[in-house]
């Protein structure tokens, strides 16, 4: 009697990592960057064909080799990982950008018990943020679309086998393919907060029933707080935004696509959760500011009339 013991054996690919790049037309360049020479190479001709018979040839010369080096540092130049030209539109974009945004009105006229200043003021911008709102059920509007939040935890890859990591990737990269709409995955460290939760310990050492419970809370109390003196630990944060295509039906499709997102990347053994309005809200105020701690309660709608506690009145005591 024999047996056939059959081994499965995950073949390995290699895959660039600048699987983005744009492919390269001629030369080593892409076309972009043969769009800036050719460009740059027709104004110089044009330049000389017009001034060689005004301006003496050397002139026309060093000033084409300046004009030509220049353009070729564009056309193949990096600056903070952007090819030369993008970064330096967004430079201009950037400088000629407003310095002062609001979300107030302010074409309307100036009300009457306004002081109008005798010199002119810089009127702030109007600040358009793309999300217009964010309803109980946590979906985003942005305009015509529609955009919902999925939180997840991340899996150690190099702690499982061989024949784990391929279930894995098979698990994810069905999900990868059933995508039908923009995706979008964020991977951000945040900075985890460990002096709240040593206070919070040592409130509670009072109330424990025993005290050998009582002297391990506090150690561990202790142990958070020096930690926190001494570093500076980050927690990992994954979120999946699924977002609706312009134009498509149903009120709800964002937050069904997040829950089936949720469904889906379950298998891989990470925990997930479809957040809700407030979840959703204190992750955008987060990726705005996340060294900030988050403020504790809901956050006013933009036409909310915010007030203060009712003050009684002071009893006057009779002379």
């Amino acid at each position: 009697m024999t047996t056939d013991t059959h081994q499965s054996e995950t073949g390995r690919t290699r895959m660039p990592a600048d699987v983005d790049a744009p492919d390269k037309v001629a030369y080593g360049l892409t076309f972009r960057q043969l769009a800036i020479l050719a460009v740059a190479a027709l104004g110089l001709y044009s330049a000389w064909r017009g001034l060689h018979t005004v301006v003496p040839v050397p002139v026309l010369v060093g000033a084409a080799v300046l004009a030509g080096g220049l353009s070729v540092g564009v056309a193949v130049g990096r600056r903070d990982g952007l090819p030369l030209d993008v970064w330096l539109l967004a430079a201009v974009r950037h400088a000629r950008a407003p310095r002062a945004l609001t979300t107030t009105d302010t074409a309307s006229t100036t009300p009457d018990w306004v002081q109008t200043p005798a010199t002119r003021v810089m009127v702030p911008a109007p600040l358009k943020l793309p999300a217009d709102a964010i309803d109980d059920g946590g979906e985003i509007r942005l305009g015509g679309t529609r955009a919902a939040m999925v939180a997840a935890t991340s899996v150690n890859l190099a702690l499982r086998t061989a024949g784990e990591q391929a279930a894995l990737v098979e698990t994810f990269g069905r999900w990868l393919n059933s995508l039908s709409t923009p995706t979008q995955i964020v991977v951000s460290a945040q900075p985890v907060d460990l002096r709240s939760a040593a206070r919070t310990l040592t409130q509670a050492v009072a109330g424990l029933p025993h005290p050998a419970l009582a002297d391990a809370a506090g150690d561990h109390a202790r142990f958070l707080d020096d930690l926190a003196t001494r570093r500076d630990p980050l927690r990992r944060q994954v979120l999946i935004v699924s977002r609706t295509t312009t134009g498509e039906r149903g009120e709800h499709a964002a937050r069904r696509r997040a829950d089936d997102t949720a469904r889906a990347l379950s298998g891989l053994g990470v925990t997930t959760r479809a957040l809700d309005a407030a979840a959703v809200t204190a992750a955008l105020a987060a990726a705005a500011d996340p060294y900030r701690p988050s403020r504790p309660g809901g956050l006013a709608a933009p036409d909310t009339v915010i007030t203060g506690p009712t003050i009684p009145p002071r009893r006057r005591e009779p002379r």
